[in-house]
C-alpha cells in the first residue's frame, strides 16, 4: 500500500499457490481474502465476516450478517443434486485499492490501484471434481470451508511469526512471545468443528496438521 504496509502475499504451499490480500494496518492485519489454486477461495467484509466463498464446485455470497445472498455453480462441475445455477458477474471493492472480479473459475483476477498505477494478479483456475465417485460427506462447513479456515489459520500464524522474527531477531526472546489471542481462538474454534460427526479421521488431522504448523 501506499502507506508501506503488505498488500498483496503470493506464496507456495507444498502443490499450491496462494495468494492473499491483506487490510492497510501495520500490525494484525487482517486478511480481507485468500485465493488458492486448488479452486478453493475466500473473500471477507471489513468486519471478517465471509464475504464470497467458492470452491470447485461452485460458490456463495453473503451480506454482512451471514445471510447468503445467492449461489452459483460452475458449468464443468458435479452437482449431486439440484439445479446448475449460471454465475452472473461479480465485483466487489475490498478496500480503496483493491478490487475483486469473478467473471469465471479461471476467470478471476484481483486488481490493486493506487498511485496511478495498476497491477492484476490472475488467481482463477480450472478446477474439476473427479466424476468417479460422489463428493464426500459435508460436516458443519463441509470439507472445503474446514481446509480453507485452516489454511487462512496457518497463514496468519506464520507471518505473525516473520513479524517476531523481524522484531525479536533473539531466539530466546522470540520463543517466549505467545500468538494474538484471536488466533488461538480461531485454532480452538477450527479444532472444537473437527470433532462434529462426519468428520473422517483424515480430513481432521490434516486440519490439526494446518492449524499447529
Amino acid at each position: 500500500y501506499p502507506s508501506g504496509n503488505l498488500a498483496i502475499l503470493v506464496v507456495r504451499e507444498e502443490k499450491q499457490l496462494i495468494c492473499i490480500v491483506h487490510e492497510d494496518k501495520p500490525r494484525n492485519a487482517r486478511m480481507q481474502a485468500i485465493f488458492q489454486s486448488s479452486g478453493r477461495s475466500c473473500c471477507y467484509y471489513a468486519n471478517g465476516a465471509v464475504w464470497i466463498n467458492m470452491n470447485i464446485q461452485g460458490g456463495e455470497y453473503f451480506d454482512q450478517a451471514g445471510s447468503r445472498v445467492k449461489r452459483w455453480t460452475w458449468p464443468n462441475s458435479i452437482v449431486s443434486a439440484g439445479p446448475h445455477v449460471p454465475l452472473s458477474p461479480i465485483f466487489l471493492s475490498l478496500n480503496r485499492h483493491v478490487g475483486v472480479r469473478i467473471l469465471g473459475q479461471d476467470k478471476i483476477a484481483v486488481s490493486f490501484l493506487a498511485m496511478g498505477q495498476q497491477a492484476k494478479f490472475g488467481v482463477g483456475t480450472k478446477v474439476q471434481a473427479s466424476d468417479g465417485g460422489q463428493l464426500p460427506p459435508p460436516a458443519r462447513l463441509g470439507r472445503d470451508e474446514l481446509l480453507l479456515l485452516a489454511s487462512r489459520v496457518r497463514i496468519l500464524r506464520l507471518l505473525d511469526r516473520l513479524h517476531g522474527c523481524l522484531n525479536f531477531p533473539s531466539n530466546e526472546q522470540r520463543d517466549k512471545i505467545k500468538p494474538p489471542s484471536y488466533l488461538i481462538t480461531q485454532t480452538l474454534k477450527i479444532l472444537q468443528l473437527c470433532t462434529a460427526a462426519g468428520v473422517s479421521d483424515e480430513l481432521r488431522r490434516s486440519v490439526r496438521a494446518k492449524v499447529k504448523a
